[in-house]
């Protein structure tokens, strides 16, 4: 497994992030798998040299970041491990249960402290941006728990390149603790990230540990067609059929298949491939619920893409509307 600099950090993780989502609680999703379920995932994950692992508060109400805790601790080594979770989205029914206040963010992390089971949060998120709590607010919020030692670096989450500028560009002005990361959705069906937020990430030395680096399974090459919900993922979630309609979207699929033919590969090894050749991109965050899904993955990252391959990949993308993010558009908030 290789290794590198998480951003402008001095700390190193593998070339990929293993997605907790996927572990915790079926009532929360039918797909997500239970703890003793869940085990294999983390042994393999750490056989194979992972050390970084992503989750969040909200998934599966907790859960998740409960079995992350349970199976890290159990199989591996905390000095070693990167261990990253999130924070935005409802914990709960009533007004301060979720969002970015200063309120909020100490509570929510003090609870992932405690289901994680460890004294500090190596990568501590923004899941999305926080619309009625002022950006400063945020900021020395999530400063003040780097400054305590409960968190060692920040990261943010989908939101739009300006956005992003603007949250840096306030925390070197203040003093505060920067944001290392930029967890955004990003992969071969999904490019628009290149127009803004990609050059803004190497300008800024800021690590891109890209979300559905898959498309939400698109690009292993399991679906028939655009809208196929044959899979219980695809048939709960939805979110891939909002995300990806275009009909220029299965025309990468295909390219994605044929390259992976050539090559005698899993089409989910070429997909994460091509990201693995992104300059911004640390490591993907790749989910599994199967070991196969996750052997795929620890594939790719000694697959290496010639020139031709890349174009044939890139080749039959058509630009998007904005999607991946929560919140108004610019537009809607009066910006041209």
């Amino acid at each position: 497994m290789e290794h590198v600099r998480l951003g402008n950090t001095g700390v190193k993780v593998s070339r990929l992030c293993l997605g907790c989502m996927s572990f915790g609680s079926p009532t929360w999703r039918p797909w997500v798998l239970e703890r003793d379920a869940a085990a294999p995932f983390f042994k393999r994950a750490i056989e194979a040299g992972i050390n970084f692992f992503d989750t969040a508060d909200v998934y599966s109400q907790g859960e998740s970041e409960v079995v992350t805790g349970h199976f890290l601790r159990e199989y591996g080594k905390r000095e070693e491990l990167v261990i990253a979770t999130k924070v935005y989205f409802p914990m709960g029914k009533g007004p301060n249960r979720s969002g970015l206040s200063r309120k909020h963010i100490v509570q929510a992390c003090e609870a992932s402290l405690r289901r994680l089971g460890v004294e500090a949060i190596d990568l501590y998120q923004i899941h999305r941006l926080d619309y009625d709590t002022p950006l400063e607010e945020i900021l020395t919020a999530l400063d003040q728990l780097v400054r305590q030692g409960k968190v060692h670096y920040i990261g943010a989450s989908s939101m739009y390149a300006w956005q992003f500028m603007k949250a840096l560009a306030c925390s070197d002005q203040k003093g505060l603790a920067r944001f290392a990361t930029m967890q955004n959705h990003y992969n071969l069906i999904y490019r628009e990230e290149e127009r803004e937020m990609v050059p803004l990430c190497h300008s800024e030395k800021i690590a891109m540990i890209p979300w559905s680096p898959l498309a939400r399974g698109m690009l292993a090459g399991t679906r028939s067609k655009l809208g196929d919900d044959s899979t219980t993922r695809s048939a709960t979630d939805a979110l891939d059929q909002v995300l990806y309609d275009q009909p220029s979207d299965w025309d990468v699929v295909e390219a994605v298949k044929q390259v992976a033919a050539a090559r005698g590969v899993a089409p989910a090894q070429i997909a994460l491939a091509w990201l693995l050749h992104q300059p911004t991109v640390a490591a993907p965050i790749v989910g599994a619920t199967k070991l196969s899904h996750l052997e795929d993955a620890i594939a790719a990252v000694s697959l290496k893409l010639e020139a031709s391959e890349l174009a044939a990949l890139e080749a039959p993308y058509k630009p998007h509307p904005v999607r991946g993010m929560s919140g108004p558009t610019p537009q809607q908030m009066g910006r041209s």
